[in-house]
């Protein structure tokens, strides 16, 4: 039972998060919200995914991977449970966070139970299926959910996500046990920097477009942030069992190929969330119809995870295969500059595909590559590290995309509360034509921003993984 629960578990993960982005127009409209409070929906779970994984992985490591596993997946559904039923904003933004707890223990406890288990080609095949049902997730996330909300409305697709969590839960109890043999007490001190300080990083940049960049608060809140990171890091040094061994972040391989996964993640996960918004504003689609061009994004990442992993167990060399990958996802968010309201879907296909082949590349090959490099006993912290990077960049990306949207219609717009209105597809009658303008405008120049911060940290993956080849062949 261990490969097919694990890779159920990451289906729905990765539902979780596709799928809730075409639910965000219905969410503002019933609870009658917009701006950060909705926004909360979507990066509150990455938030708590992000500040979770590491600490579920090393968790895992410590204390069984199957018990962390089952204990996440019931947490998850408790989460997908609350949100269903929440009557304000505040409710449904606390039970998602939640659930972005429960899925980075999924996620983290999953990814170990798969390293502990295969070997050689076998783990590689086992994370490349674990890569492609995360693609299989984010493809039909979407479109399930756009079907869903159109059909019974957007509490009856977080119900959905409750009983098949506690699915996964039950079958997660027929795995095997395992744990690292050499098991530390578990680092609360670095645990709580790292949760503070991805929260107040978190929350700056997503309350700034309301509150103003020079705002008392969110400089504090940016600042402090900032400060408590640099207090982990030196935290982690000298801890005797740190959550974040610093010898792994010391592996240049290791850190190239998870500096590969998180540029991926960065260059699909703005698109992701915020396209189907703005394809229900701009172009008038329906949930169902949002869904279903977003196929357009996720429907390469069911099948390049497995050719990917094909061509490396072949012989041909990972390095440039990921480049390649990278330049891609570049590509494809350079491309979306050219996205206007009056051809949406038809601007947006091509660089929607590219991005996809890309992402879905990276999925295939970074896990496996990187795995390779580290230690067994480290396994569930490596694994806690890499879904770390991904959910940190999604939770960032989030916060960061949406400050640039909102931040961007306040300045075109001259109204911040009807910029966050815009942001969240809700138009004002008389003046669509107006604000469609400004919302095109600020995605393209946001689009900008995200493509060159891509193409910037592809040039750091070519520079770390060519080092440790260079490096490995000195040594041989």
């Amino acid at each position: 039972m261990t490969l097919p629960v694990v890779l159920v578990g990451v289906v729905l993960v990765a539902m979780s998060i596709s799928g809730t982005a075409v639910a965000l127009p219905s969410i503002g409209r019933d609870l009658d919200t917009s701006g950060s409070p909705l926004n909360w929906v979507v990066a509150g779970y990455n938030l708590a995914f992000a500040a979770m994984t590491l600490i579920a992985g090393s968790t895992a490591d410590r204390i069984g991977r199957r018990r962390v596993f089952v204990l996440s997946s019931l947490v998850f559904a408790a989460g997908f449970l609350g949100t269903a039923l929440s009557p304000v904003i505040a409710v449904a933004d606390i039970a998602r966070i939640v659930s972005g707890a429960g899925g980075a223990g999924i996620m983290a406890a999953g990814g170990a139970i798969l390293a502990s288990s295969y070997d050689g080609a076998a783990r590689n095949r086992a994370f490349a299926l674990m890569g492609t049902m995360a693609g299989v997730g984010i493809a039909i996330g979407p479109t399930l959910s756009g079907l869903l909300i159109s059909a019974t409305g957007w509490r009856g697709g977080f119900a959905v996500f409750t009983v098949i969590g506690l699915l996964v839960a039950l079958g997660g109890t027929r795995t095997r046990e395992s744990r690292a043999t050499s098991a530390d007490r578990t680092d609360w001190a670095g645990s709580v920097l790292f949760v503070a300080a991805l929260t107040l990083l978190m929350f700056a940049l997503l309350e700034a477009p309301a509150l103003g960049w020079a705002h008392p608060v969110i400089l504090f809140t940016g600042i402090a942030g900032l400060v408590i990171l640099v207090v982990f890091g030196f935290v982690q040094r000298h801890s005797t069992a740190p959550m974040l061994a610093p010898a792994l972040v010391a592996n240049r391989g290791f850190l190239g190929w998870s500096l590969a996964t998180l540029t991926t993640s960065i260059g699909f996960l703005g698109v992701l969330v915020f396209l189907p918004t703005y394809l229900q504003a701009a172009a008038g689609l329906s949930p169902a119809a949002a869904g279903a061009t977003m196929l357009l994004l996720t429907a390469p990442v069911l099948i390049t995870p497995m050719a990917a992993v094909a061509l490396v167990n072949k012989g041909v060399p990972a390095r440039p295969l990921i480049m390649v990958a990278l330049l891609l996802v570049v590509a494809g968010n350079l491309w979306l500059v050219t996205l206007n309201a009056d051809a949406a879907v038809m601007s947006a296909a091509a660089p929607l595909v590219l991005i996809g082949i890309g992402m879905g590349v990276s999925f295939g090959i970074t896990d496996g590559q990187a795995m390779a490099l580290v230690d067994a006993d480290a396994v569930g912290m490596a694994a806690g590290f890499l879904n770390t990077l991904r959910g940190a960049a999604e939770a960032l990306v989030i916060a960061a995309y949406s400050a640039s949207l909102v931040g961007l219609l306040s300045v075109r717009l001259d109204d911040a509360s009807r910029a966050a209105k815009v942001g969240a597809g809700r138009l004002t009658d008389g003046t669509e034509a107006a604000e469609l303008d400004a919302f095109t405008w600020s995605w393209q120049v946001t689009q900008l921003g995200v493509g060159l911060l891509c193409l910037v940290l592809s040039i750091v993956v070519a520079v770390l993984i060519h080092n440790r080849a260079a490096a490995s062949r000195r040594t041989t």
